[in-house]
């Protein structure tokens, strides 16, 4: 497991500690410095990519920062010395870019945890080597994790002619594991070990930790083809850099005997030797030829130069291409992780963020949060419930009361350990969920009956630290939410409010997102810990065969009254006698907006649904020319202009986008990708003949009306037709992937064809299990060699036990479980399939 350390010794500043997990990462930051210890994913490929560049400028940040105190001062000299350690410092991140010796950070450590420790398979690779006829001197060190601190210490070895070799462990879309085994200096490049594996484009990606420990047996920075001997499976393909075989045969190469504090050196033919007794299947890559190839190509292909008459607009398109920066490089058909980042960097819904798996929500995209918002909070004042804050901070004892509850939540709970320079006398968790932060104090409010019910509502964020794929809005590590916390005197009323609030979120999704979803009940499995039972509502992202769980509302049942002590007295009895009230709670958050992205979006863009657009029409002044007077003009412009004002009177979000510095063109396109429902191009004929054309994003289309004392209200119900068309298009495509399956060899051919599935079960978690297990290994198997090679290989898991049963007419005794192998008759239908 890898760490993140940094020291503070720039400031004098107050600072907290906060560790994720039983974990630890430090960071500090201006002007109320904190120190946060967690074992810590970098899974986005941008922030590997930029990684080297931000600890770069790490130091030049915090001079500005925090000014040097006076040389003079002998803590000055220790700070200038450590703040020029800082710059040099490494940062370890645990995350599948650094399984390897390719860390380009800086060498010089300023702390860091034993890993060599963790590592196994040092006497199996020696004795692997002894039977190859290979005797190895092994050479011992202070641990390393790349070439630079590697560098030194083999130098110390006093032995010549040594290279240094680094090694990188990727995994693939399809499960494939590849070892890359080449010398330092050469460039490797992944287009190339994808190409020679048989993988698609872009398929390989740097393998997680966790994998490299399970198949390889060592840590990050100990990676060698020595582990190979942990490899039983084989199934570990070995890439080798055509540079060893070129060396000298008395050059020797470093590798580690499966732990990074030590060294053996062997030659170019003892490494093959030791690849031959192992058995691994074993590929060879000309790095060298590769990079000479893609140049040389490009050079070809620029050599001849088009004809002068040519060569002018076909620049002048590059040029404005290059300007507007505008448009998507894939397709959503074709890539659609890529596609979706695009689309929410694009078209300004967010921006990335320095802190792994959080993001800045752009106003685009909080316009929408707040039009949910709005909508939801209307919606439950008018049933009874009240608004309220609880603070951000839990305290260890209170959140651990509820042990189920707390063990579900543990990996991803971020603790505050420390206050300045003081160790905190009992750890502070950051709020995960808010039962334990809020049910202390029901117990002090409710006292009898008519203390009932209590009903609350808080909008807030909360820290999950989720450490495996974030993803904008959909996954993330801080999120926005509502949650709602009631208290009932008996499971009837508690039960009503339950199915109540996700009635409302069926409807936050239906009808102001146009995204379909089916309610239901999670399995026992599924179930929110420590909880009675849990609703949901699931969506649907057709484009990838995946259910997102849109929103729950969960009957905690009477088991945090237990443990909090809430109780009311009896009111049918006189003898004092207590009663445990039935609760609930329910959340929505933000990943509704990455929903609607998903399910809406289109080659284009965005495409948003009118009730939640911040712009629902914007106006686009076009036509006018040279030839226009300054008059001419500013009359356009306030024509437009006084459209807008009319358009907002009749209560219609409009904008006249009246910048002059961008072609109509331009600004069409940039309205385009960010989605907006209707886009009027207001010319000289439209305002001549009182005629308005609306061009409408979700389908493509143009409508025309007239330019009359109406056109606010026409414009409306053409908004509104936009929306129920979104409903019902997102609502066909849903229904149509779908399918009702009762016998198990029609279950992985349908999930495969990125279908959700509802197939009779018979309750028992084994099969529950099984499904997901036996569908990922089938569905591997099924798509092993084809071309598509971002086809999901994951299982099926149990989305929801779907209210509305298929088949009502036909008891469901009639069918046995969906689970290969059970004979059970099934008591249920239940939704399966891939998800979020």
């Amino acid at each position: 497991m890898g760490f993140l350390y940094f020291i503070d010794l720039c400031t004098t500043k107050r600072f907290i500690n906060v560790s994720i997990g039983a974990s630890s990462v430090n960071a500090s930051f201006k002007p109320f410095s904190a120190h946060f210890t967690a074992a810590s994913h970098c899974n986005r490929q941008n922030e590997i990519r930029d990684q080297h560049q931000q600890d770069t400028t790490c130091d030049t940040f915090r001079s500005a920062h925090y000014p040097a105190p006076p040389t003079t001062s002998p803590v000055a000299s220790f700070i200038a010395t450590a703040r020029r350690s800082y710059s040099t410092s490494v940062v370890q991140r645990n995350s599948s870019a650094f399984n390897s010796n390719i860390n380009t950070s800086p060498s010089k450590f300023i702390s860091r945890p034993a890993m060599a420790a963790k590592c196994r398979g040092e006497e199996q690779c020696m004795a692997a080597l002894k039977a190859a006829g290979i005797e190895a001197q092994v050479f011992t060190h202070p641990e390393v994790t790349n070439i630079e601190e590697w560098t030194p210490e083999v130098a110390k070895f006093n032995v010549p002619n040594v290279r240094l070799a680094k090694n990188m462990y990727l995994k693939g879309k399809k499960g494939e594991l590849v070892l890359v085994f080449a010398l330092a200096d050469t460039k490797t490049d992944l287009k190339a070990v994808c190409k020679v594996t048989g993988a698609g484009s872009g398929a390989l990606r740097f393998a997680p930790a966790e994998v490299l420990e399970e198949t390889l047996g060592v840590v990050q920075g100990a990676v060698t083809p020595l582990a190979l001997v942990n490899d039983a499976n084989k199934a570990v393909i070995v890439v080798l850099d055509k540079a060893l075989s070129t060396i000298a045969a008395e050059t020797l190469v470093a590798v580690h005997p499966c732990r990074n504090d030590k060294s053996v050196l062997l030659t170019p033919a003892q490494i093959d030797a030791f690849l031959k007794v192992q058995g691994n299947k074993v590929l060879i890559v000309d790095f060298a030829a590769e990079a000479e190839a893609a140049p040389a190509s490009a050079s070809a292909a620029s050599s001849t130069p088009a004809p002068k008459k040519e060569s002018a607009p076909k620049e002048k398109k590059e040029d404005i291409k290059g300007e507007t920066k505008l448009g998507l490089d894939v397709k959503k058909e074709e890539d659609f992780a890529s596609w979706y980042t695009q689309v929410v960097t694009k078209s300004e819904m967010i921006e990335y963020y320095d802190v792994s798996g959080c993001y800045v929500i752009r106003p685009w995209a909080y316009a929408i949060w707040e039009e949910i918002r709005r909508y939801f909070a209307d919606s439950i004042r008018d049933i009874g419930v009240e608004e309220c804050y609880f603070p951000m901070f839990v305290s260890k004892s209170v959140l651990e009361r509820e042990k189920d509850h707390v063990e579900g939540f543990a990996p991803e709970v971020a603790w505050v350990t420390k206050a300045g320079d003081t160790d905190l006398e009992t750890p502070i968790a950051i709020r995960p969920t808010s039962e334990t932060v809020m049910y202390p104090y029901f117990a002090k409010w409710i006292r009898s009956h008519r203390d009932l019910p209590v009903r609350l509502n808080q909008w807030c964020n909360v820290v999950r630290w989720e450490f495996s794929n974030p993803t904008p809005f959909i996954r993330t590590r801080e999120f926005l939410w509502q949650e709602g916390h009631c208290a009932w005197a008996t499971y009837e009323e508690c039960e009503k409010e339950v199915r109540q609030i996700l009635e409302l979120y069926g409807s936050v999704y239906e009808k102001l997102l146009a995204v379909p979803v089916i309610p239901g009940v999670k399995t026992e499995k599924e179930r929110f810990a420590g909880g009675f039972n849990t609703t949901t509502v699931e969506t649907f992202i057709p484009s990838v065969g995946r259910g997102c769980q849109g929103a729950t509302s969960h009957n905690l049942g009477q088991n945090f009254g237990k443990m909090f002590d809430i109780a009311f007295e009896d009111p049918t009895k006189s003898d004092g006698s207590k009663q445990i009230p039935w609760q609930n709670s329910w959340g929505l958050t933000t990943r509704t907006i990455g929903v609607m992205t998903m399910v809406h979006g289109d080659n284009i863009g965005l495409v948003l649904p009118p009730r939640v657009a911040q712009v629902q029409v914007v106006i686009v002044p076009v036509g006018i020319t040279a030839k226009f007077t300054p008059e001419a003009k500013k009359a356009h412009l306030d024509t437009a202009s006084k459209l807008e004002s009319d358009l907002r009177a009749a209560g219609i979000r409009c904008r006249a986008d009246l910048r002059d510095n961008y072609s109509p063109a331009w600004r069409f396109n940039c309205w385009e990708l960010k989605g907006v429902p209707i886009r009027i191009e207001l010319g000289p004929n439209e305002i001549k003949d009182k005629k308005l054309m609306l061009c409408l994003r979700y389908n493509g289309t143009k409508a025309p009306v007239e330019w009359d004392a109406n056109v606010g209200t026409t414009i409306k119900a053409q908004l509104e037709a936009i929306q129920e068309a979104m409903f019902q298009k997102a609502k066909a495509e849903s229904i149509s992937l779908t399918r009702e399956v009762t016998e198990w060899k029609d279950f992985v051919p349908n999930l495969n064809a990125k279908c959700r599935i509802l197939a009779p079960w018979c309750g028992s978690r084994e099969c529950e299990d099984n499904v997901k297990k036996i569908s990922a290994e089938e569905s591997k198997a099924l798509t092993e060699g084809k071309e598509d090679e971002r086809a999901p290989s994951m299982g099926a898991k149990s989305l929801c036990i779907p209210y509305d049963q298929p088949r009502a007419n036909e008891p469901i005794e009639n069918f046995t479980c969906i689970c290969k192998g059970c004979t059970k008759k099934a008591s249920k239908w239940v939704l399966w399939g891939r998800s979020y």
